[in-house]
């Protein structure tokens, strides 16, 4: 492990945070007391469901619990949860398809 410099971390550290408090500004501080257009509402609407994904996938594809090889369970419990969120439309039943598919083939497998 490499040592870093303390006045180069907190350097990373100041300017992280100054870069956070910058972008939440912008949408609380300036934009926050005026109407937003309909288009922008749009994609806001769309921010959680595209985060869901993008925290689960690497999960999926490099599983730790396998040093990041493919592993068939995690594989049919994503598709499993894709495929019931797309036909129903309901985030909480594709959830609790894929925990069931994902827990009954580990089960199943081992």
């Amino acid at each position: 492990m490499t040592d870093i410099d303390t006045g180069t971390l907190w350097t990373v550290i100041i300017v992280l945070g100054l870069g956070s408090f910058g972008l939440r500004f912008v949408f609380t501080g300036l934009v926050g007391d005026r109407a937003m257009p309909p288009w922008v509402l749009r994609h806001l609407r769309y921010t959680a469901v595209a985060i869901l994904p993008a925290l689960v996938a690497p999960l999926v594809v490099w599983p730790a619990a396998t040093d990041g090889a493919f592993d068939v369970p995690r594989a049919a419990a994503a598709a499993a949860a894709l495929g019931i969120g797309l036909v129903t439309k309901n985030t909480i039943l594709a959830i609790i398809t894929g925990a069931g598919t994902l827990y009954a083939l580990l089960y199943l497998l081992g």
